[in-house]
């Protein structure tokens, strides 16, 4: 009986032994698995917390940047310098991309940052305050200065208006100086000289006995006309009004009233002022004047100044 009991016990203690290792072995398993959702568990709340720090970091620089962009615009409407806040801006926005990257964030190199951002805007808000003091100093310079301006403007216009009623006096002035110091004819005549070299007057002629005429002109006396020599124009008109003239003979052109006009004949004289005569001899180089009733007109220095007329019978 001794010899069979002995394989029996031995057989049992193996048994046990098996099963006190995967005992063991399954305590340790479930430790090590207790430990691994100890250690995820600890890093999912890690994670979740940085993800909320990331969260409220790229809250703050959202609006840090929407604050940015307004100073920009209210600096700029002001007329103040953006660069360095164009520069600033940039920067802000290198911050917020790298936010992305959770596993690289910094929490207090991101505090840090946000905190200068925040003085940053503070300063720019005193800078806009002063700006708005200086344009509140230059919009009341400028309504002076326009003010000025349009009292400048009223008194040289009223000045403009002085010097032109000036102007137009004076023009008028001078006009009436002009036609006052024009000469006048005091009488216009004409006679008929014949081929002998006889002289006949009374104003009407057979034609075949005029070879030429004198026309006399005698002038008025008129103190303020200028004493020097002055170019007198005589137009003599046929009963068609047709103006006689002859290039060859003496004839051209002059202007009256700005406008061209042919004369019959030219004299240069010297006024003296003395009821003078002036005359004039012209004939048609052997053409006869035709019948009827011819006109005389007499010009000088622009004014129209005599009339006469003869009768071609």
């Amino acid at each position: 009986m001794e010899p069979r009991t002995q394989p029996r016990n031995n057989s049992r203690s193996y048994l046990l032994a098996a099963l006190l290792i995967l005992a063991a072995l399954n305590i340790l398993l479930l430790y090590f698995y207790y430990q691994e959702r100890q250690d995820n568990k600890t890093k999912d709340a890690t994670i979740a917390a940085k993800t909320e720090e990331v969260l409220a970091a790229k809250t703050k620089l959202d609006s840090i940047s929407a604050q940015l962009d307004a100073k920009i615009a209210e600096i700029q409407r002001l007329g103040g310098n953006v660069d360095s806040l164009m520069k600033v801006r940039t920067q802000l926005e290198t911050d917020k991309r790298e936010l992305r990257n959770v596993n690289s964030f910094d929490g207090k190199k991101y505090d840090q940052k946000i905190r200068n951002y925040q003085a940053l805007l503070a300063q720019k808000d005193q800078e806009i305050v002063r700006l708005k003091q200086e344009n509140g100093l230059l919009t009341q310079r400028n309504d002076s200065l326009s003010t000025e301006n349009t009292s400048l403007k009223a008194e040289r216009q009223t000045l403009s208006d002085s010097v032109a009623v000036v102007t137009t006096r004076n023009q008028e002035l001078s006009e009436k100086v002009t036609i006052a110091a024009a000469l006048h004819a005091e009488s216009v005549t004409v006679s008929a000289i014949n081929a002998r070299g006889k002289e006949n007057d009374g104003g009407s002629y057979k034609a075949k006995r005029i070879d030429k005429i004198r026309v006399s002109v005698r002038l008025s006396p008129n103190g303020l006309a200028k004493q020097e020599e002055k170019t007198m124009y005589m137009r003599v008109l046929d009963p068609s009004g047709a103006v006689v003239s002859d290039m060859a003979t003496g004839s051209g052109e002059f202007t009256y009233n700005g406008e061209g006009m042919i004369y019959t004949a030219m004299q240069r004289f010297t006024f003296d002022n003395s009821r003078q005569q002036v005359d004039f001899i012209y004939g048609r180089g052997g053409k006869r004047f035709n019948e009827g009733r011819h006109t005389i007109e007499i010009y000088c220095e622009g004014f129209r100044i005599g009339e006469g007329d003869f009768t071609v019978k």
